[in-house]
């Protein structure tokens, strides 16, 4: 069978799958939130403002865009904006190539990025911050993650016994964009089966063996929640006996939307709403070992690595650059234009502490869904993760986009005349 033939099958069993199953980007992780029963949040009165309808909206309401001051954003005055403006200059080795965006990443590279008061008139002169809004709600969901550091060898062993797989040769992955642009966030994966196109192997599937006999197995780490957390997260490194470490991120994935194990615990009655963070799902996990599989597998989206090189910065995000510790964020690219300057208003996990700080929107995730939402990378090991599996905050979000360019000329790929 040609690689025509199993393409026209693919999407002719697929193509009613394209209004449910909304894949990650290549390189974005698929993260969700540990819990999907976030605190209820409140509402603000509908906002005016321009309203930009996404070809595949992410709910019920449609982002709205409302130009703002710079007196409007909490704490803009106070913040050093000196601290992340580096990753501005990261976003800009990808904004840089666009029109609309070049004046001002020229601009950005003459500035001197310690000296706080220079960045912030950089901004205020080249820049329209915008407040966003998912319809009459301005507050939104604020999740964490991390970059996590597992153990184990390159060879299966008695400290490495499971595996982390690269994409079988038999997962077919077609970009809908190719077809239809508006479809442009759509992937759609399966196999052939006979002269059949059928969806991909389930996680119970592959964790019996299916699908992955001829996979390549980029390492075996030791502990099967700490694997399936990697899988949440997207990107990670592994621990050697050596002591050398292996950097794994996102590859693909099998095709199936992400069911929270944590909504599973809590709907079981093993967990409370308040007690479902990653810690305390690694803590429930280690008092039932016997049911650890029946939790896994109760998520049947499974995801796929690649090796990436072991540099010094952070994980590849799904703008193409480093993420930035601290100072990136993962949003839905289908309302928060990728690369784009985002100021945060949110709070610090443990002790509820103001977080407003300037981030950048350089990265997506398969459970950032929504206008007003937002995965904050903390960056990498334990110590990150701590922090970011207690994350679930309300926040707020103001987009901030060169002078003379509109959202929707931003979410268009910013091609404007600069």
């Amino acid at each position: 069978m040609n690689l025509r033939t199993r393409f026209t099958l693919l999407c002719t069993a697929l193509a009613l799958a394209a209004c449910a199953t909304r894949a990650p980007a290549p390189t974005a992780p698929a993260r969700p939130p540990v819990s999907s029963k976030p605190t209820p949040l409140p509402s603000a009165s509908r906002p005016a403002g321009p309203v930009v309808k996404a070809p595949i909206p992410a709910s019920d309401a449609d982002a709205k865009y409302i130009p703002v001051t710079w007196a409007a954003l909490p704490g803009w005055r106070e913040a050093n904006l000196a601290e992340g403006f580096s990753g501005l200059l990261e976003s800009c080795k990808a904004l840089g190539k666009r029109a609309g965006w070049r004046p001002s990443c020229e601009a950005a590279a003459q500035i001197d990025p310690n000296h706080s008061e220079a960045v912030r008139a950089f901004y205020e002169t080249r820049f329209t911050p915008y407040r966003l809004s998912d319809g009459d709600k301005m507050l939104g969901l604020v999740t964490g993650y991390y970059e996590p550091l597992l153990r184990g060898d390159t060879q299966r062993s008695e400290r490495g016994r499971y595996p982390v797989y690269a994409p079988p040769p038999d997962l077919l992955t077609i970009d809908m964009a190719s077809m239809y642009p508006e479809l442009k966030n759509l992937r759609l994966r399966g196999r052939v089966q006979g002269n059949k196109v059928v969806p991909y192997w389930t996680r119970t599937d592959i964790e019996s063996g299916r699908g992955v006999e001829r996979a390549e197995v980029l390492a075996w780490v030791e502990d099967p929640i700490e694997l399936f957390f990697l899988q949440v997260q997207g990107s990670g490194r592994i621990e050697l006996p050596s002591g050398e470490l292996l950097r794994v991120g996102y590859a693909d994935q099998n095709g199936y939307p992400y069911k929270s194990i944590g909504k599973w615990l809590i709907d079981k009655g093993e967990l409370t709403a308040g007690q479902a963070t990653m810690q305390g799902i690694q803590a429930w996990a280690q008092a039932n070992p016997a049911r650890l599989t029946e939790l896994l597998n109760s998520n049947p989206s499974y995801v796929f690595f690649r090796r990436l090189n072991n540099n010094q910065g952070g994980p590849l995000g799904a703008l193409g650059v480093p993420l930035t510790d601290g100072y990136s964020i993962a949003v839905d690219a289908r309302y928060t234009p990728l690369g784009a300057p985002v100021w945060l208003s949110t709070s610090f996990p443990l002790g509820n502490q103001p977080l407003q700080r300037l981030m950048h929107a350089q990265d997506t995730g398969g459970a950032i869904r929504g206008a007003v939402r937002a995965d904050f990378f903390w960056g990498f090991g334990r110590e990150a993760g701590e922090v970011a599996g207690r994350m679930k905050q309300a926040g707020e979000m103001w987009i901030l986009l060169p002078k003379g360019m509109s959202p929707s000329q931003a979410l268009a790929g910013g091609k404007t005349s600069g």
